[in-house]
């Protein structure tokens, strides 16, 4: 597993849980990981993750919200 080290600014006011949640949603985002990678890395269960990509608008369909609307309106 690899180690990274940040030297972010004082007033940026992330604790250590905040910033690792953040970076895994983004990964699992971009598909650079898997949702149980991303949700292991940040000590979650999937079930977990998922509440938490919800507060990113992040969709566990690989979709956007604007897609999933769309396709609603034409179904």
């Amino acid at each position: 597993m690899k180690t990274v080290t940040l030297h972010l600014p004082d007033n940026v006011d992330l604790n250590e849980k905040e910033i690792s949640t953040m970076l895994a949603a983004q990964l699992y985002d971009l598909g650079k990981m898997s949702l149980g990678q991303a949700a292991n890395l940040v000590g979650l269960s999937k079930e977990e993750f998922m509440d938490e990509l919800g507060k990113y608008k992040i969709s566990i369909f690989g979709e956007t919200l604007e897609e999933i609307e769309h396709d609603l309106k034409n179904a």
